[in-house]
């Protein structure tokens, strides 16, 4: 066929549970039919961001599945973050050939939307579980997910299915300048992939009044995008038990945008003052989630020129194509 015979689609895509990080991938969240990685330091919030993606999923009607090759999924924080666990397909595997095999008989069904597989490192070869301890493996693991890579990538664009890769970093021997850190499961990943995430923790932790720490800033750099310009920033909240903190991004949000008033530490809203400091912001939109619906419609609606709407003489208005640059 030839490229122009049919209308070239638009790139839908599932939403990461980030207001600020869609706008910085350009396509409102992960692109489907696309494999995306997601990778950083311990604790920073890779499988947060992934659980965010699945329940934004289940909350368009679409069927998730997540393979738990790390052994480690926790079904109640899953459930605070929205996700229905009754719906939701997952795995546990022996084996990385088992994870694998798995994860293509799922996506090549056609039935699935998203699936998650958590994480490239702790798909470990079947040869390397059968073997001794101190047995040198090297390279099974890159040969495994580069074969998979070629299996996959055909069956995820086909299926229109969203497949995200949690990774972990390591560090390389002797490198004395440059960075040092790398991800797991060799290069295969890097190159078939349309999205890379760095996340990483930014900052001070959060702490109440008490001095407990009930969260962490993060950071999150668009690596890699295939979809839209890369190396766009987001940063967000993560909460302790509850995931990505939808208020804490509308107060940042609302500034960015001049929808909220900021003066010194003083936050008003259509010429009212509703809190001083940020965590004051955060806690008064908690109060009164209708002023936070409102300051969020406002935000999409700052967001809007990215989509081409009809006027009232129908004429479709120009809309720019690259999508909006995150503000500063």
């Amino acid at each position: 066929m030839r490229l122009g015979d049919k209308k070239v689609l638009d790139v839908e895509a599932i939403s990461t549970g980030s207001l600020g990080l869609d706008v910085a991938l350009g396509v409102n969240g992960f692109p489907r039919g696309r494999i995306a990685e997601i990778y950083g330091p311990e604790s920073s919030g890779k499988t947060t961001l992934a659980i965010h993606a699945i329940a934004e999923c289940q909350k368009k009607g679409g069927i998730a599945a997540f393979i738990d090759a790390e052994h480690a999924f926790d079904k109640t924080y899953a459930e605070a973050l929205g996700v229905n666990t009754e719906e939701l397909l997952i795995s546990q595997p022996d084996n990385g050939e088992q994870a694998l095999e798995i994860t293509e008989n799922l996506i090549r069904s056609g039935a699935i939307d998203i699936i998650v597989v958590d994480s490239v490192a702790a798909l470990v070869p079947r040869s390397e579980i059968e073997g001794e301890m101190g047995d040198s493996k090297m390279g099974l693991q890159a040969r495994l997910m580069s074969q998979a890579m070629r299996k996959l990538t055909a069956a995820i664009g086909k299926t229109g299915c969203c497949c995200i890769f949690i990774n972990q970093l390591r560090e390389k021997i002797g490198v004395m300048f440059g960075n040092p850190e790398t991800t797991t499961g060799g290069n295969a990943l890097k190159f078939y992939a349309s999205i890379r995430l760095d996340i990483r923790r930014s900052g001070a932790a959060l702490k109440d009044k008490e001095g407990n720490v009930i969260g962490n800033h993060v950071k999150v750099k668009v690596v890699k995008n295939k979809v839209a310009p890369p190396f766009r920033i987001a940063e967000f909240d993560i909460m302790y038990g509850e995931g990505i903190s939808k208020v804490g991004e509308i107060v940042d949000m609302g500034v960015d945008f001049d929808i909220i008033g900021k003066s010194g530490a003083w936050y008003s809203y259509e010429g009212a003052k509703i809190a001083q400091g940020r965590d004051a912001a955060k806690r008064f939109l908690l109060d009164n989630p209708e002023v936070a619906n409102e300051i969020e419609a406002k935000i999409r609606a700052k967001l809007a020129p990215e989509k081409v709407e009809e006027n009232d003489e129908g004429v479709q208005a120009n809309a720019p194509k690259n999508g909006v640059e995150t503000p500063a």
